[in-house]
């Protein structure tokens, strides 16, 4: 997709990940963003249904807002725990949607709208479509210390060194489990 630059991804140059998984944040973390395993993700929302998931009466479709998950979505939690670590807060997390979810019950939350991002949006559709869900994770497409991948090669070299399973490039799908063994050396693509 387009280059995006910035402290926040808004589809184009992202890693997206299912926010129902109560362990996701720490996987994405840890495996693929390469940093400390409590640092928070946020949710890209379709933006007709924000309003199901979130306190958010105003779109949000550059991820600048913060918004409370709906009680109905998440359970007790919302308040601290007196005398819990931060790792004792994130595991305590009770929501239908852990892994974008803050320890203070918030989220910071992109809208997405079929105009002003079609393509994301329909793939938010049809992720709904199929889990009842329409909410994805996103996160910029780097890991820690590096900018947002510019090239596709820049995109394969950090698909490759990292854990994630499946990578997107225009309309090609490359499966982790079928590339060759990564060596470092440089990398000739040919999309088909």
């Amino acid at each position: 997709g387009r280059m995006e630059f910035g402290p926040r991804a808004l589809g184009n140059r992202s890693i997206l990940a299912d926010p129902r998984s109560p362990t996701m944040q720490r996987v994405l973390n840890e495996k693929i963003k390469q940093r400390e395993s409590f640092r928070p993700f946020a949710p890209a929302v379709m933006a007709e249904h924000a309003d199901e998931w979130f306190e958010l009466d105003h779109e949000s479709p550059y991820m600048l807002f913060t918004a409370p998950v709906l009680e109905s979505r998440r359970g007790t939690q919302g308040e601290p725990i007196a005398g819990a670590s931060i790792f004792e807060q994130l595991n305590a997390i009770d929501s239908e949607i852990p892994a974008v979810t803050h320890v203070d019950g918030s989220a910071r939350v992109q809208t997405v709208d079929a105009t002003r991002f079609p393509a994301f949006h329909q793939l938010l559709s049809a992720f709904n479509d199929l889990t009842g869900c329409p909410i994805l994770i996103n996160t910029s497409f780097n890991v820690r210390g590096e900018p947002i991948v510019y090239t596709p090669e820049d995109a394969y070299r950090c698909f490759m060194t990292t854990d994630m399973d499946y990578l997107a490039l225009e309309d090609c799908i490359l499966d982790r489990t079928e590339q060759p063994e990564w060596t470092g050396a440089a990398v000739e693509l040919e999309l088909d």
